[in-house]
């Protein structure tokens, strides 16, 4: 995995953008998830309790969706939809609720992909509006100069971290998988590395025998 993290990229343009994007990447390999039990029920109410609906980062990447064109109001970033939601966030399954508690007990957009899935490195690019993004009624395209995920067969998360795609998101069966945690200014790295940390340690709750990598592509 160690190969697969490393050709992990962002664009310049996206880094024009927003020089201040740093993302944390996590790999996991060796997962045994399943479905939501009583403990990852608990992590996601635990969260939810704890949430803080106001926070700067969230204001952040509002402003980051506007700066490429989309409107924060309609298209939530990720970390937005879930705070909103906090009191309720419904389980998926042992993974996802894993991650998900931990975007929102630290209020960062957190994306996790099935590895197994992926053709060639993910990087986050400025989109030309060619590019296929799957979903359940067919296939859509974004907008030109939207920020989006990608890989070699298409787009993997429209919108920066709004939407995932079909193809890739974690299921019950997945094994191996990759999470992207997300952080623009004021969120300090020091944050950013105690989130990857809560995460890591609930995924080896979750697997014990998981063997987890990690690299920070920081700020310019």
């Amino acid at each position: 995995m160690t190969d697969m993290l490393e050709q992990i990229a962002v664009d310049a343009a996206v880094r024009e953008l927003r020089p201040d994007f740093a993302v944390l990447v996590l790999t996991a390999e060796g997962l045994a998830n399943g479905p939501s039990d009583e403990r990852s029920t608990g992590w996601l109410t635990a969260a939810g309790s704890g949430a803080a609906l106001q926070d700067p980062h969230v204001d952040a990447w509002r402003a980051a969706y506007k700066a490429f064109g989309a409107r924060p109001q309609r298209f939530r970033p990720s970390v937005d939809a879930l705070l909103k939601r906090a009191a309720d966030l419904p389980p998926i399954n042992l993974v996802v609720d894993a991650y998900n508690a931990v975007s929102v007990e630290y209020a960062l957009p957190v994306g996790g992909e099935d590895l197994d899935t992926y053709q060639g490195a993910a990087r986050l690019i400025r989109a030309t509006g060619t590019e296929p993004f799957d979903v359940a009624s067919g296939v859509e395209h974004p907008e030109e100069g939207e920020v989006v995920w990608r890989d070699d067969l298409g787009v993997t998360c429209r919108r920066w971290n709004w939407r995932q795609c079909l193809r890739t998101r974690i299921t019950e069966s997945t094994k191996n998988a990759l999470f992207l945690l997300e952080r623009l200014e004021p969120y300090s790295l020091e944050r950013l590395d105690a989130a990857g940390d809560a995460l890591a340690a609930r995924l080896r709750a979750i697997s014990p025998d998981v063997r987890i990598e990690s690299r920070l592509i920081e700020p310019i």
